[in-house]
């Protein structure tokens, strides 16, 4: 089958796989509802029924959290692995993530007022963790070996001091305790609000970065030799990356893996091409998350497992296959 008719029957199919995962969603939970109460709550919301209230007041904005910082992981790890040409490349690994971390947990525990700026801090913090790794990688140019290992050190650094700061702060733990293991839970409309609208400007940045991509993809000479800077190239796609890993982990906390395995399995799908690699790594992200957000509150109950726990469970065994039997662009 043509690349093209299979990128965009995979898109296809994905989208309406997605859209059953998203509806089942909301009908899964402490209290499972039957599709014809979900349809009910949609159609008929009423401020004091307990199962308007359920559906609409809280798992339905838990479910969009999920589908975008999903879709935003998964796009940022994309975007990574085509910048520093590595297919190991992910948010987590490279310390964009942990900078976010760090940055929002020092709002959370000295600044409350500014918790609606969260979002704002935490991709300062990521920027600044994308600086010292690219500072820490420059040598003539962006050396793509040294950015994995640079942002390796620059990861743990990160954390320990995102350790160091909870440990200073016992008593205010179990404010960000939630946020720091990545969960979207007991998150409400104004999560969701927010997430929207940051989202749908990271959406369409990486939309807008589809051509860029697939110029880096044809190698630094090919692409040198038609006039492109490559430096600057490689620098734009990683800003847009750390934007969506910053707004990701303001909402969410620290997610990780998501980057790592949604590109690889869009590859295997559709090819190279960033033309479906991105759409559908939006899309399966999404899935992800949606998903294992789901496993997470129905499988083990009455317990619930963040988002960030189960994937950390999920991807730790894909990274260590894929470091093994990683291959090159």
């Amino acid at each position: 089958m043509e690349t093209n008719k299979r990128g965009i029957i995979a898109i296809i199919v994905s989208l309406a796989i997605l859209g059953v995962i998203v509806f089942i969603s909301a009908g899964f939970g402490g209290a499972d509802l039957s599709a014809g109460e979900v349809i009910e709550a949609f159609k008929n919301p009423k401020e004091l029924d307990v199962n308007s209230t359920i559906v609409l007041g809280m798992r339905v904005p838990r479910t969009i959290i999920a589908f975008f910082v999903g879709a935003m992981l998964a796009v940022s790890g994309a975007l990574l692995q085509v910048v520093i040409k590595n297919p190991l490349g992910d948010p987590g690994i490279t310390g964009i993530s942990a900078g976010a971390s760090l940055f929002a947990v020092v709002i959370i525990f000295y600044f409350p007022s500014l918790l609606n700026f969260t979002p704002l801090f935490a991709f300062i913090g990521a920027v600044v963790a994308c600086l010292v790794v690219f500072s820490l990688s420059w040598k003539r140019g962006l050396d793509t070996t040294r950015i994995i290992l640079a942002g390796i050190a620059v990861n743990a650094v990160f954390l320990g001091g995102t350790s160091l700061l909870t440990f200073m702060n016992g008593r205010k733990v179990q404010d960000a305790m939630q946020w720091l293991n990545g969960s979207v839970a007991n998150k409400g409309w104004g999560d969701a609000k927010s997430i929207i609208i940051y989202g749908i400007i990271g959406i369409i940045l990486s939309l807008f970065c589809i051509k860029a991509a697939n110029i880096l993809l044809l190698g630094d000479d090919v692409a040198k030799s038609i006039g492109v800077n490559v430096t600057l190239l490689r620098f734009l796609l990683g800003l847009v990356a750390v934007y969506l890993v910053g707004v990701s982990t303001a909402i969410a906390g620290v997610i990780s893996f998501v980057g790592l395995i949604v590109p690889h399995t869009c590859r295997l799908i559709v090819g190279m091409n960033y033309k479906y690699v991105i759409p559908l790594s939006m899309i399966l992200g999404a899935m992800l998350l949606v998903l294992t957000d789901m496993v997470g509150r129905t499988a083990f109950s009455p317990l619930e497992f963040p988002v960030g726990i189960l994937m950390a469970i999920i991807g730790s065994p894909v990274f260590l296959f894929l470091l093994k039997t990683k291959g090159k662009y």
